[in-house]
C-alpha cells in the first residue's frame, strides 16, 4: 500500500500498487506498508489477517500477502466497503489454490451488507428452512469458521501517516530530483518548462509515471532506456477542472482518480451531458485491476498507442482533444488525429509532451457506447474493443455525424473513416445497419487484419460490436418518442446488459464430528491451516525468502531458441565480461550424471551438441546478483545449424511415427462384433489443449556446499525430495547420503515440481561445485513458463455403437498425448487415462488404445488429475453425442450407462457404485436439476442473444499408485522431556494442509492438544527415501505411518500411564525419561498393494475409488462469446473427513483449476515451437470474475472407506474434472442457439472452451459474414498443439 499526502487538500491517499512494477524512485515522499507491517505474530494480528487464515482462505500461502494488502487498503480508504467494492479491489490478485470462495467469505465479514444469500423465493436465507436441503437424521453442519471468534476492526488502529512526511510536503520547496543508477538515470522535474527542455534535450527519453508501459517492455523485451523522465510531480499534468465544453484532465492523472472525477460528474449533470463519461467510465471498470489503475496515468494509455487499449477508441470516437506542448510550442489537436493514418501516424513530435486530455460533454441527440472482449472479463487486455458514436439532426433519427473507433484489431486503434462518411444522412434502420456492417468490414480487411490469430473471430466481433451499439441507440431513441420509434423486440433486450461480477454466495456442507467425541479430538473438526496466520503476514518463508548466505551468487539459464537443431558453438566471452559475472556453466561442468536415463529417452540437465525444444537449457550464468546474471545471459552467443524434422503437433507424431514406447491398449467383449448389432454408430475426434500448473511459487532453488565431505544442503520447491537427492548426488558423482535435501512448504506445485525441480537443483548444485559458493536460482514466471511444461494436450478419436434407448453397447477409442521431447511421465500418464476412461459408465464391449507422441516441445509432464481430465472428458463428449443423436436428454444416457451394482471395471477390478449413485441423485436433489432445466428453458425462449444452459455430470475417481513400493511412507516423532512433540514424515506441504492433518492425526492418537505438536520440516535428514507427494495420497499414507509411530510410543508408555493413571502427559514423560524408556519412535506404512498387468489388460491397480457429481448453469452471449458462471452444486464421496475446512478447500480449488483447463487457459505457440503465452497478461487463469455467483459443496455423509486413515479418502484430485461440468452447460447453451436458428449438423467444441469458439458456435448473420469476404489463407500465427 502506499499512501501520499496532498498538501492543498490536505488529505491521505492510500493505494494499492504491484511492487514488481513501481520504481522505487517514484516513491519520494511516499508511506510504503507492507504485509509485514500491517501485522505479524510477535505484536499483532490485523484483523485482516486473522480472518483471511480462519477462513481458511490461504492453502499455500504464496499469494496471501498480496491479498492481504488489496483488501487492507480497501479498508483503510473505506471501512465499512460494499460487496462490489470489495470484488473490485481482489480483481487484480490470483490465487491458483483456493478457487477464491475461502477468501470471499474472509471479505464478506468485513462488507455492510448482510452475508445472507437469500436465496429463497421468500426472501429468507437458504438455510433457515433446512428440509429441503438435509435429512433430518444426518447432524450436518454448513459452518467452517465461527465470527465469533474475530477480533473487531477497529480503524483508529491503523499505522498513522509519518509525521515527518506530511512537514516535508508542506514546507519543503518541491526541487527537481535526480537519481543515478549503475546504467540509468531517473529524472523528475517539477515544472512543465523544465519538463520540456528536459525533453527537447532527450527526445528518446520515456516519460514514465505509473511504469504500466515502460516497465513490462523493459522486463520481457528487454528495452534499455539510459534516461527516463518522471513528470508526476508537475502541476499541469495534474490538472482537473470542470468548463463547458467538458472536463479537462492532466494526462498524469491515474486512471483511478479518472474514474472517480467520472463518476462524481456524471451524478452531477444531466444525462444528455454526460454519455461520453458513462462510456469511457465503463471501460475503465475492466481496465486492468485497481492495481494497475491507482498508477497508470490518462497520458500513457494515450501515448502508446497501444493495439489493446481500451481508452483510446471511446476517447477518438468522442472527440477528446489533446494539449500538446513543446519547447515554445502549444497546439490542441483531436485526439482521433492521432489514428488517423493507421500504424505510421506520426502527429505527436518526439519533443512533444501529452499535457491534458479534453473530454467533452454530450450533445442532445449525441450517443456514445463503448465495447470490449477478453479472454477473461476483468483484468485482460481485450481482443477486440471499439468506441462509437452517432449523431443525429436535431429531432430525427438522420446521421449527422458518426464515428467508429476499433482497437485490438490490429497494431493500433483505427477508424472507420469510409463507413462513417457514406452513412451520413441514413435513417438509423436495419437498411442502414447491414450496409454499415459490409462496409465496416471491407474497410477493416486491408488493414492487415488478415493475417495472426483469432482474425474471423476479431472480424466478428467488428459487427457484432456496431449491432449492439444499433439496438443501444435504438432503445435510447424509443425512450425519448415511442411513438415515432418502435421498441426493440423483448427478446434482443438483455443483451445490452453486460455481465457483472457479483460477490458469490456459497454453502458448504459436512457432516459434523459424532457428540460422543472427546473435545480434544481434532480429526473430523475444521481446523484451520496451521501456516494460515504467517501465511496472511508474510511470515511463512519460501525458497526466495531464505536469508543470503555470505558469497552468495545467482544463477540464470540461456535456453535454446530452437526447436530442433545442432549447437554449432556457444560463445561466452562476451557474457564473461559483464560486471558481477563470475561464471559460465555448462554440460562440460558436470562432474558425473548429466543425462538420467529413466526410459530410453534420456532427461538432461544441460543440452549437448544438439537441442530438441524451444526452452531447452544449453548453458547457465552464474553472477554477484540476478540483474548481472540476466545481463550476461542475454551476451550468450549460440549458432545452431537446423535440424529436421521439426515435430511440434500431435498430427505431424502421426505423420512421422514418432512415439514414446510403450504404447498401451486395454480391451474387453466383443467390440467389431457388437458394431454391427448396434442401431447406430457415431464417430468424432476433441481435441484439449494443454495448461500451465502456474503454481504461485516458480521453481526456486538455494544449493549451499557445507565445504568439506562434499556435503551440500539444497533447500528446493518440490514435491519429492528423495528423487531431488538422488539426482543432484548422481550429476555430482556423491553418494546420496552427502546430500541434505530440505523443503518447509511449497508455493503451488500440481504435478510440476518433481523430476524438473530435480534437473534444475542439480543444475545449481553444478554451479555451487563449481564456485565453492551458495548457488540460488529462481526462475521467473517467463522462464518457467518456457522451461518446464505442463499438462498434455490430447488428441480423442472415438467410435461408439448404441441402441435407439440410448444403452451404448460398444465403444473403440484411441487417445494421442502431446508428451514433448523427453519421456519424462508421459507414458505413466497414458496409462492412466486409459485406465480411468470409463468415468462413471459400465460399457460391456470396449477397447481403447493410448499413444504417447515424442515432438520438439518442452517435456510435459504430471499435473493434478494426471490424465484422467482428459480422457473423461472426451468419455463426455461422446456421451453427450449419443444424447443428441438418439434425442434423449444428456443426463438419461448418464444414468442409463452408469455403473449399478457391484460390478468389474474394464480391467477387471470390482468396484460398488453405491455411493457414485447416492451422489448422483443428492446433486439432482440440491441442485434441483428439473426444476432449472424447466427455468432454462423458460429463459431461452424470451432471449434471443443470451441463451442459459445447464449440465449435470457424475464422477468416478480410482485413487492408488499403481504399484505398492510408489505408496510407502515413514515418519518420525520425538517426545521432548517438556511433554512438547516434534513430528516430521515425508510429505510435502504444497497447500493441501497435509501438515494439519498429520498433526490431527497425532494429536488423536497421543490424545495431547494439537498445540503441543510442532512439525518443522519435510528433509532426507530425517525421513530417508519418501516418495512423492502426488496422487492425492500424502495424508493415506503418511497419516498411517504417523499413527504407527504414534502407537509404537504409547505401548512404551502405557505401563507408566497404568500406574498413574490421574497423572498428566507431562508426569508419564517424565517418568518414562526416569525409567529409560525410548522416546522416539519411527512409524511406516508399506503401502497399498496395488498391481496392473498390462499384457493381460487386467489387474488391482486402485484402492479404492472417491466418487462426486457437479451441476453447473451458465448464461452467454451469443454476441461476443462471453459467458458467466451462474451457478454449481458439487456432491463429493470423501468418505469421512478428517478435516472439511482443508477437504472442501481442495475440492473448490481443483474445481476452478478444471474451470480454467475446459474454459479459458489457452497455450499459443508459434510455428516454429515458441512459446508465445509466458506470463499472466497473455495466459489467463481463473480469477475472482469466473467462479458461480452460487457454489456449494456437500461432502457425501456416512461414507465410510476401509482403507485409509480414519476411513477418509484422498481428496486432492478429483474435484478437477468436474469443471468440464460448465464446459457441458456451455455446449448446452450452445446446442439450444443452434437448434433454435435450425442449424441441424452436429458440431465440435474442443476445450479450451473460449469465447471465440462460443462465438463461431453460435452461428448467425454475423458469422456468415465471414464466410462471404473469405480472408487470405495466411499461415496462422499460433499453432494448436
Amino acid at each position: 500500500m502506499i499512501s501520499t499526502y496532498e498538501p492543498a487538500l490536505k488529505k491521505i491517499r492510500h493505494y494499492s500498487a504491484n511492487a514488481c512494477l513501481l520504481p522505487i524512485c517514484s516513491l519520494y515522499g511516499a508511506a510504503v506498508t507492507t504485509v509485514e507491517g500491517v501485522g505479524s505474530t510477535k505484536t499483532r494480528v490485523h484483523p485482516v489477517q486473522e480472518r483471511l487464515a480462519k477462513c481458511h482462505g490461504s492453502q499455500c500461502g504464496f499469494c496471501t500477502p498480496g491479498i492481504v494488502m488489496s483488501i487492507y487498503t480497501l479498508l483503510r480508504n473505506y471501512p465499512e466497503p460494499t460487496s462490489e467494492q470489495m470484488i473490485a479491489a481482489l480483481a487484480g490478485n490470483l490465487c491458483r489454490c483456493t478457487g477464491y470462495r475461502p477468501i470471499l467469505d474472509a471479505c464478506k465479514t468485513f462488507c455492510k451488507e448482510s452475508v445472507c444469500c437469500q436465496r429463497k423465493a421468500n426472501g429468507k436465507c437458504c438455510l433457515d428452512q433446512e428440509d429441503d436441503l438435509f435429512d433430518k437424521e444426518e447432524k450436518v453442519s454448513t459452518r467452517l469458521f465461527s465470527m465469533e471468534e474475530f477480533q473487531p476492526l477497529d480503524p483508529t488502529q491503523e499505522l498513522i501517516f509519518p509525521p515527518e512526511l506530511m512537514r516535508m510536503a508542506e514546507n519543503q520547496p518541491k526541487r527537481t530530483l535526480v537519481f543515478h543508477g549503475e546504467r540509468m538515470t531517473w529524472i523528475s522535474p517539477v515544472s512543465l518548462d523544465e519538463l520540456l527542455d528536459l525533453k527537447a534535450a532527450h527526445p528518446e527519453a520515456p516519460l514514465v509515471v505509473g511504469n504500466t508501459g515502460v516497465g513490462p517492455e523493459m522486463k520481457f523485451r528487454g528495452i534499455f532506456h539510459p534516461i527516463v523522465i518522471a513528470p508526476a510531480r508537475i502541476p499541469d499534468l495534474n490538472v482537473v477542472k470542470c468548463a463547458d465544453d467538458g472536463l479537462t484532465l492532466g494526462a498524469a492523472c491515474s486512471l483511478s482518480l479518472v474514474q472517480d472525477i467520472l463518476t462524481n460528474a456524471i451524478s452531477e449533470f444531466p444525462e444528455e451531458k454526460t454519455k461520453v463519461f458513462c462510456a469511457v467510465l465503463q471501460q475503465l471498470r475492466t481496465l486492468g485491476g485497481e492495481q494497475i489503475r491507482n498508477v497508470a496515468s490518462l497520458g500513457g494509455n494515450i501515448v502508446s498507442r497501444k493495439p489493446a487499449s481500451d481508452l483510446n477508441p471511446i476517447l477518438a470516437a468522442s472527440n477528446c482533444v489533446l494539449r500538446l506542448a513543446s519547447r515554445g510550442r502549444e497546439r490542441q489537436i483531436p485526439l482521433s488525429d492521432v489514428f488517423a493514418g493507421g500504424v505510421n501516424n506520426n502527429t505527436i513530435t518526439s519533443e512533444e509532451v501529452l499535457v491534458s486530455v479534453c473530454i467533452p460533454h454530450s450533445k442532445k441527440g449525441e450517443y456514445v457506447s463503448a465495447f470490449r472482449q477478453a479472454p477473461r472479463r476483468e483484468n485482460a487486455l481485450a481482443i477486440t474493443n471499439a468506441g462509437m458514436r452517432v449523431l443525429f439532426e436535431e429531432g430525427t433519427d438522420i446521421i449527422k455525424d458518426l464515428s467508429i473507433f476499433y482497437g485490438g484489431a490490429v497494431s493500433t486503434t483505427i477508424c472507420a473513416k469510409q463507413t462513417c462518411w457514406t452513412l451520413i444522412g441514413r435513417h438509423w434502420n436495419e437498411e442502414m445497419l447491414d450496409e454499415a456492417c459490409k462496409l465496416v468490414l471491407k474497410e477493416m480487411a486491408p488493414l492487415g487484419l488478415a493475417s495472426g490469430e483469432n482474425v474471423d473471430y476479431k472480424k466478428t466481433l467488428i459487427v457484432s460490436f456496431f449491432y449492439r451499439f444499433y439496438l443501444e441507440v435504438l432503445q435510447s431513441l424509443n425512450a425519448t418518442d415511442p411513438c415515432r420509434y418502435p421498441a426493440i423486440p423483448m427478446e434482443c433486450r438483455s443483451v445490452l446488459q453486460d455481465f457483472k461480477t457479483k460477490m458469490p454466495q456459497s454453502i458448504q456442507i459436512y457432516q459434523d464430528v459424532e457428540p460422543s467425541q472427546s473435545p480434544q479430538d481434532p480429526v473430523g473438526r475444521p481446523v484451520m491451516h496451521l501456516s494460515g496466520i504467517k501465511h496472511a503476514t508474510g511470515e511463512a518463508v519460501y525458497i526466495d525468502d531464505l536469508p543470503s548466505v555470505d558469497g552468495e551468487l545467482f544463477l540464470v539459464v540461456v535456453t535454446s531458441s530452437r526447436a530442433h537443431a545442432k549447437i554449432v558453438s556457444l560463445d561466452t566471452s562476451e557474457a564473461l565480461k559483464g560486471p558481477g559475472v563470475f561464471d559460465v556453466i555448462t554440460a562440460n561442468d558436470v562432474p558425473a550424471t548429466n543425462e538420467f536415463y529413466y526410459s530410453s529417452d534420456p532427461e538432461m540437465i544441460f543440452a549437448r551438441n544438439k537441442v530438441v525444444c524451444v526452452g531447452q537449457i544449453v548453458c547457465a550464468v552464474v553472477a554477484d546478483s540476478d540483474v548481472h546474471a540476466k545481463q550476461a545471459a542475454a551476451k550468450v552467443k549460440i549458432e545452431y545449424e537446423e535440424l529436421e524434422p521439426v515435430i511440434l503437433t500431435i498430427e505431424e507424431a502421426i505423420k512421422h511415427n514418432s512415439f514414446f514406447e510403450p504404447k498401451r491398449k486395454l480391451e474387453q467383449g466383443n467390440v467389431d462384433q457388437s458394431f454391427e448389432t448396434v442401431d447406430n454408430i457415431i464417430e468424432g475426434e476433441i481435441r484439449i489443449g494443454g495448461q500451465e500448473h502456474f503454481y504461485m511459487e516458480t521453481q526456486s532453488v538455494l544449493a549451499v556446499p557445507k565445504g568439506e565431505d562434499k556435503e551440500m544442503d539444497v533447500y528446493v520447491s518440490t514435491q519429492h525430495p528423495a528423487t531431488i537427492q538422488e539426482m543432484v548426488a548422481a550429476s555430482l558423482g556423491v553418494p546420496a547420503n552427502r546430500i541434505m535435501c530440505h523443503v518447509k512448504r511449497v508455493g503451488g506445485a500440481f504435478g510440476g515440481k518433481i523430476l524438473k525441480a530435480g534437473l534444475l537443483a542439480s543444475l545449481a548444485a553444478v554451479a555451487a561445485n563449481k564456485t565453492s559458493r551458495a548457488v540460488r536460482l529462481i526462475l521467473s514466471r517467463g522462464d518457467d513458463m518456457l522451461i518446464t511444461g505442463g499438462r498434455h494436450p490430447f488428441t480423442g478419436k472415438y467410435k461408439v455403437g448404441f441402441m435407439n434407448d440410448g444403452r451404448i453397447k460398444a465403444v473403440d477409442t484411441k487417445y494421442y498425448i502431446n508428451g514433448g521431447c523427453t519421456p519424462d511421465d508421459s507414458v505413466l500418464v497414458a496409462e492412466v487415462a486409459l485406465l480411468k476412461m470409463d468415468n462413471a459408465y459400465k460399457i460391456p464391449n470396449l477397447r481403447c488404445q493410448a499413444f504417447a507422441c515424442k515432438t520438439n516441445l518442452p517435456s510435459n509432464t504430471a499435473f493434478r488429475g494426471f490424465g484422467f481430465p482428459q480422457s473423461a472428458l472426451v468419455t463426455e463428449t461422446w456421451i453427450a453425442a449419443v444424447a443428441d443423436k438418439t434425442g434423449l436428454s444428456s443426463e438419461k444416457i448418464r444414468e442409463i450407462n452408469m455403473y449399478k451394482e457391484n460390478e468389474q471395471t474394464h480391467f477387471k477390478q470390482k468396484l460398488d457404485p453405491q455411493n457414485l449413485i447416492r451422489c448422483w441423485n443428492e446433486c439432482m436433489e440440491k441442485s434441483a436439476y428439473y426444476s432449472r432445466k424447466r427455468a432454462v428453458d423458460e429463459f431461452n425462449k424470451q432471449n434471443y442473444w443470451k441463451k442459459k444452459g445447464i449440465a449435470i455430470l457424475p464422477m468416478k475417481f480410482p485413487f492408488g499408485l499403481g504399484t505398492r513400493f510408489l505408496s510407502q511412507a515413514a515418519a518420525l516423532v520425538h517426545i521432548y522431556t517438556d511433554g512438547s512433540v516434534l513430528l516430521t514424515h515425508g510429505g510435502i506441504e504444497m497447500g493441501q494442509g497435509i501438515h494439519t492433518k498429520m498433526i490431527q492425526v497425532a494429536s488423536r492418537e497421543l490424545n495431547i492438544p494439537m498445540s503441543c505438536i510442532h512439525f518443522c520440516e519435510t528433509s532426507t535428514t530425517t525421513v530417508p527415501n519418501a516418495c512423492a507427494s502426488v496422487g492425492s495420497a500424502g495424508t493415506d499414507v503418511n497419516g498411517m505411518a504417523v499413527k504407527d509411530a504414534c502407537q509404537t510410543l504409547l505401548k512404551r508408555l502405557q505401563p507408566i500411564i497404568d500406574k498413574n493413571p490421574k497423572g498428566t502427559w507431562n508426569d508419564w514423560i517424565k517418568e518414562a525419561f526416569e525409567q529409560s524408556v525410548s522416546l522416539s519412535a519411527t512409524g511406516y506404512f508399506r503401502g497399498y498393494s496395488e498391481n496392473m498387468d498390462w499384457e493381460k489388460g487386467e489387474g488391482q491397480p486402485f484402492t479404492y475409488f472417491l466418487y462426486g457429481a457437479a451441476c453447473s448453469e451458465v448464461e452467454i452471449n451469443c454476441l461476443t462469446g462471453d459467458h458467466k458462471n451462474l451457478r454449481t452444486d458439487i456432491v463429493m464421496d470423501v468418505g469421512c473427513s478428517i478435516n472439511p475446512a482443508v477437504d472442501i478447500g481442495q475440492i473448490e480449488g481443483a474445481f476452478v483449476q478444471g474451470i480454467g483447463l475446459y474454459t479459458m487457459e489457452e497455450l499459443k505457440y508459434s510455428p516454429e515451437g515458441v512459446l508465445y503465452t509466458r506470463g499472466p497478461d497473455q495466459y489467463k487463469i481463473p480469477a475472482v470474475c469466473d467462479i458461480p455467483e452460487q457454489f456449494s459443496v456437500s461432502l457425501l455423509s456416512s461414507s465410510q472407506n476401509p482403507y485409509a486413515i480414519y476411513a477418509s479418502k484422498g481428496i486432492g484430485e478429483a474435484g478437477l474434472f468436474l469443471g468440464c461440468s460448465v464446459f457441458f452447460a456451455l455446449r448446452d447453451a450452445v446446442t439450444r442457439v443452434r437448434n433454435e436458428r435450425g442449424l441441424k449438423k452436429p458440431f465440435a467444441l474442443n476445450s479450451p472452451l473460449t469465447a471465440e469458439q462460443i462465438r463461431a458456435s453460435c452461428a448467425d448473420a454475423f458469422t456468415e459474414m465471414m464466410t462471404d469476404n473469405e480472408s487470405a489463407s495466411s499461415t496462422p500465427r499460433a499453432l494448436s498443439v
